[in-house]
């Protein structure tokens, strides 16, 4: 009887080696044959899943991103038993997407290695688009949330405040990544940030 496949499974395990090849030396020089290696498999078998590195990376990305939304909810549900406010839930999402630890670290470099492929080819980017303004709503919801809770002054503008807070986490990734900031100088400049805004 032949073995049977987990497909998701599979998959699953095609994007974290293409991840490991990301982390450890960039997309540029990662063809479908090294990540086929990586994971243990045959590029025939790889390429049964995935025609082209771009369908492979999108694919990664998402699933990243997935798995990010997770911990994220499993960080707040960590926090308490109660519907977390605003802040905390702000706070939480930057802690996920600065690269604090080896994981948001490698999901940051993954995320930039497409991101650089999504300016030079329009279907990445008009996928690479798709998620900003949904991120941005996300937050500007939550900024309305705390407005009526009385948490962040009333003459706040939640859309403008979300895409600066957007520009902000982004930011301080590059440069923790970089070295400029340390993992805990990044989260300290969020909580200034938050800080700030929530009017302390």
């Amino acid at each position: 009887m032949p073995k049977r496949v987990d497909h998701g499974e599979r998959r699953r395990r095609i994007a974290e080696a293409l991840w490991r090849i990301a982390s450890a030396r960039g997309l540029d020089g990662a063809s479908l044959r090294d990540v086929a290696a990586e994971a243990g498999i045959s590029l025939g078998q790889l390429q049964h899943y995935f025609s082209s590195k771009d369908e492979m990376l999108v694919f990664a990305l998402e699933h990243i991103n997935e798995m990010a939304t997770g911990r994220i909810r499993d960080r707040i549900t960590a926090l308490s038993d109660e519907p977390p406010a605003p802040r905390i839930v702000l706070r939480e999402v930057a802690a996920e997407m600065l690269p604090l630890n080896d994981e948001s670290r490698t999901g940051l470099l993954v995320q930039i290695a497409y991101f650089i492929r999504a300016v030079h080819d329009q279907q990445l980017q008009r996928h690479a688009r798709e998620g900003a303004p949904a991120l941005r709503e996300f937050y500007a919801g939550l900024l309305r949330s705390a407005m009526e809770r009385g948490e962040v002054a009333p003459d706040r503008d939640p859309e403008t405040e979300a895409a600066l807070f957007m520009a902000l986490v982004d930011g301080l990734g590059s440069y923790a990544l970089l070295g400029v900031h340390s993992p805990e100088e990044a989260m300290g400049l969020v909580d200034a940030h938050l800080g700030r805004l929530f009017g302390g």
